[in-house]
């Protein structure tokens, strides 16, 4: 089979992926059904994303030891139970939305983890920033299809828990697809099945002492970490310097989200064309530009005009960063995306650090966070450039 045909598959799984923005979405839904306070409430995300510090390393064993493939089956069959669970909750077992949103948690870190390791079974490893953007790009379509997928069962079909099921169909198909589509197997290789045999959690962290990987994978916690900051900043800059409302400040971050789906699109096509080392500390410096706009802004919309551009420009440095650190060592797949998965978590402590700071410097504090964010993402796309062009230099 045509390796891009052997990609489809893969993409569909991307989609599955953004089945994590699903909690965001029903919350609210969840907290009026069975009336649960603002403190219980908000454990609902932690079921998602603690997984990701918990059985990312875990993954990469398992891809050692099952194959890429299967790993990813194994995500996607996790991921249809927890969508079947919801059915069975009312205002009396609400607990059972806890236990769905933990096994979509479990399996949404394992397709994370396994996911852009089996891309590049099928992908040439220069080519895999690309190829990972577009699934970004897919992520993104689901994130943005869900509040509609809520509504539509809400409203046409009488009960919004009927998305449930409809996502668990969703994941079926793509499982299906996945198992019926031929794709080589790592382990039988002999460089790469020599390195998935030996998959271990001694073999993951001992990629830390790869400086290019150590590099990459802080990156990845900058990336997450500029990311959330992004969102939670800017309904707050809108609303404490220029009062905005509250509800009108909350559509603030659909300008930063439509910026990343588009550049998630335009990223694909480029990184076709352009090494992703070359463009790295180009949409860095563009970023850092576009933020410290902020501070010349005198309006909402110049504000937001500089938003769109930094999200623009920074949307695809988590696909960089994975993307060039899989070029880099592509025979430790498995270990390099099981902690970059891992560093995922680490971006959370940007978001007590941002509360921190606008205690006490406001919305310009939040600002700082954010510029000392790209700041690190733009060293470590010189870092990365530099160390692409001496590789070009060795090959001639």
């Amino acid at each position: 089979m045509k390796r891009s045909l052997a990609l489809l598959p893969m993409l569909a799984g991307f989609f599955v992926m953004g089945f994590s923005d699903i909690i965001g979405t029903v919350m609210n839904q969840v907290k009026a059904e069975c009336a649960l306070s603002d403190v219980t409430a908000g454990f609902l995300p932690s079921m998602i994303f603690v997984w990701f510090f918990l059985i990312s390393i875990p993954t990469g064993v398992l891809c050692g030891k099952i194959g890429r493939k299967n790993t990813v089956l194994v995500s996607l069959g996790v991921t249809v139970f927890a969508m079947l669970l919801p059915l069975a909750a009312n205002a009396e077992r609400f607990w059972i939305y806890f236990i769905s949103f933990a096994l979509l948690g479990i399996g949404n870190t394992i397709i994370q983890a396994a996911l852009p390791a089996l891309m590049s079974n099928v992908v040439a490893s220069d080519q895999l920033t690309s190829r990972i953007s577009l699934g970004q790009f897919v992520k993104a379509i689901c994130a943005a299809l869900t509040p509609v997928f809520v509504y539509l069962t809400a409203t046409a079909l009488g009960n919004w828990k009927l998305l449930f099921p409809l996502y668990g169909a969703l994941t079926v198909v793509a499982a299906i697809w996945l198992w019926l589509t031929d794709i080589p197997d790592e382990r039988e290789g002999a460089r790469a099945g020599a390195s998935a045999a030996t998959t271990s959690f001694g073999s993951c962290l001992a990629m830390l002492k790869h400086p290019y990987v150590l590099a990459m994978t802080v990156g990845i916690l900058f990336s997450v970490g500029a990311d959330v900051g992004f969102a939670v900043a800017i309904p707050e800059y809108l609303k404490n310097v220029y009062k905005v409302e509250l509800d009108k400040a909350g559509m603030g971050p659909t300008v930063y989200f439509v910026a990343k789906t588009l550049a998630a699109i335009g990223g694909a096509a480029l990184f076709a064309k352009v090494s992703a080392a070359k463009c790295f500390p180009w949409c860095m410096g563009l970023g850092i530009l576009a933020t410290a706009g902020i501070f010349f802004a005198g309006t909402p919309f110049v504000f937001l005009a500089c938003v769109f551009v930094a999200a623009l420009a920074t949307a695809n440095s988590f696909g960089m960063c994975m993307g060039l650190a899989l070029d880099k060592v592509p025979e430790k797949a498995n270990e390099i995306t099981s902690l970059m998965v891992m560093a995922i978590v680490g971006g959370g402590i940007v978001t007590p650090v941002l509360g921190i700071v606008q205690g006490s410097a406001g919305a310009t504090g939040v600002v700082c966070v954010l510029l000392a964010c790209l700041a690190y993402l733009l060293a470590l796309g010189l870092f990365a450039g530099r160390a692409s062009a001496e590789k070009q230099v060795v090959r001639e």
